[in-house]
């Protein structure tokens, strides 16, 4: 178990892979607002 086990932590960081061990980053959404959607127009 190691770096060469892709199932713990530290072999996904070195694999460069992500799963349920090592998730990504997940980016919010940002929703639109009504002061948003009046500049545009």
């Amino acid at each position: 178990m190691g770096k060469g086990d892709r199932r713990t932590r530290r072999g996904k960081i070195v694999a460069g892979t992500h799963g349920n061990t090592r998730p990504k980053k997940r980016v919010k959404k940002v929703e639109k607002t009504e002061s948003q959607e009046q500049a545009k127009a």
